[in-house]
């Protein structure tokens, strides 16, 4: 596997059933400062939906990560990411109440189980 941050990662369609809840997965574990609750992040990531996997964004199409902090994030981000060490890949499984709510909820991806492979760059 090569260093998180080279190259967009591969997002593995889970299938089966969605979980009900935050599903947290180490690709790769990081070697550098941890990711507080609160903190502010350096992020590459993607993001898929769990049912279909296709891509709803990724920073990599972009060409920059992004930067900012937790707790303007959804939920599942908060909850996620913290603990997390600068250099590592993460993979969150993050269920609509610790995304962006159910159906009907305003945004696009109301009511969907979302699916995020992040590189954790740095932490501020």
């Amino acid at each position: 596997m090569s260093q998180p941050g080279l190259e967009k990662p591969e997002v593995e369609f889970p299938g089966g059933d969605a979980p009900e809840d935050l599903q947290i997965t180490d690709l790769v574990v990081g070697d550098g400062p941890e990711a507080a609750a609160g903190a502010t992040v350096l992020v590459h990531y993607v993001g898929v939906e769990f049912d279909t996997g296709e891509e709803f964004d990724a920073s990599w199409n972009r060409g920059e990560a992004i930067e900012f902090p937790l707790r303007g994030l959804i939920k599942g981000w908060q909850e996620g990411i913290p603990g997390m060490r600068v250099g590592g890949r993460r993979q969150l499984v993050c269920p609509p109440h610790l995304a962006y709510g159910p159906s009907g909820g305003g945004h696009r991806l109301s009511g969907k189980t979302l699916v995020f492979v992040i590189d954790l760059l740095a932490v501020r």
